[in-house]
């Protein structure tokens, strides 16, 4: 993971006090919005874009330098963060069939 998506990522915590997950099952069980059991790419994006965002404030679909963590940094939009996204659901999509099981959600990507 890219260390702006990091950054994202942990800046959002205080955001998910209310909506605590204590594991891998959680997780599952909260990205997989169709109830099947696995998780997509379209899951995986829209739940870990949640951290971009909250930090648009002005919902024009970049983060700018004062959006970013620390308030400085190279603006990145939405799309491209997205991308960075997707790519980290293929490396942890080791089955190649488009979706992360419980044990592929749970393991780094490689």
């Amino acid at each position: 993971m890219t260390r702006l998506v990091l950054a994202l990522l942990i800046s959002a915590l205080p955001l998910l006090a209310v909506g605590q997950v204590n594991g891998t099952k959680d997780y599952l069980q909260r990205m997989d919005t169709d109830g099947d059991g696995r998780v997509s790419q379209a899951e995986f994006l829209d739940w870990m874009s949640y951290a971009f965002d909250a930090r648009d404030r002005n919902r024009d679909g970049v983060l700018s330098g004062d959006e970013l963590p620390g308030g400085k940094g190279t603006a990145i939009t939405r799309a491209t963060h997205r991308e960075r996204l997707a790519a980290t659901f293929r490396k942890q999509d080791r089955s190649g069939d488009g979706y992360l099981d419980a044990r592929e959600l749970a393991a780094p990507p490689q």
